[in-house]
């Protein structure tokens, strides 16, 4: 019996493991823009209205999940600050 136990406590602390390793993967631009939903190159307004109107379907507020809404931030996130990044070096 103790047997099993430490193998199902094994299983658990490397399935957490996993999944941790799965949600430290960065995002890219890419990815960050198809998430929201928006062309290359949108300026920082079109990027806060997509994530507006994501955000307001997928909170957790709204029937939504954590999950998701932590990935629609860090999209927007990403975006205005490679956005903010690109319009510095063309100064």
């Amino acid at each position: 019996m103790s047997k099993l136990i430490l193998i199902i406590g094994l299983a658990v602390i490397g399935w957490l493991w996993w999944k941790g390793r799965q949600s430290r993967t960065p995002m890219t631009a890419q990815e960050a823009r198809m998430l929201l939903g928006i062309e290359p190159g949108a300026d920082a307004e079109a990027i806060r209205a997509a994530h507006r109107r994501i955000i307001a379907r997928v909170h957790p507020d709204a029937g939504g999940s954590e999950e998701l809404a932590r990935k629609i931030n860090a999209a927007r996130d990403l975006l205005l600050k490679s956005g903010v990044q690109a319009s510095s070096r063309n100064d």
